[in-house]
């Protein structure tokens, strides 16, 4: 269950999306993002109904710049783990934001194939937006 009361494990249609968004934009409010000027925030829901954020870092040293979606795992991870199963990621005006290819990356490992996203096209499932993914999976087989 979400902090909303929402059961987030079921499908897209008992998410609750507004709140996802809302949380959403009220971390990208904190990003800090001096040298792009693109905040950007992410929101997600755990598997036992946590809600997880994260906000772009940017650095001088441009390539150690965090995106949203890492400081999202990272609170997902430091806050006890679990599964992603439900993402949401916005820029500054609160439009939805597709993840880049490393971040579908961080999604699928950390949500899985059945994580619902949403994106520029509407709720997709990570298998939708990553297919044929790479995970945790093909280390075992194919070692």
């Amino acid at each position: 269950m979400s902090s909303s009361g929402q059961d987030t494990s079921r499908g897209q249609d008992t998410v609750d999306w507004p709140a996802l968004r809302a949380a959403a934009r009220a971390v990208m409010e904190r990003a800090y993002a001096p040298y792009s000027g693109f905040p950007v925030g992410a929101a997600a829901f755990a598997d036992d109904g946590r809600l997880v954020v994260g906000a772009n870092v940017e650095n001088a040293a441009y390539g150690v710049t965090l995106c949203a979606e890492c400081s999202l795992v990272s609170a997902l991870v430091g806050s006890g783990g679990g599964r992603l199963v439900a993402f949401t990621c916005v820029d500054k005006h609160g439009d939805t934001l597709m993840p880049c290819g490393r971040c579908r990356q961080l999604l699928w490992e950390h949500g899985g194939p059945d994580l619902l996203v949403e994106t520029v096209r509407g709720i997709k499932t990570m298998r939708d937006v990553l297919p044929d993914a790479f995970g945790p999976q093909d280390l075992e087989e194919r070692s």
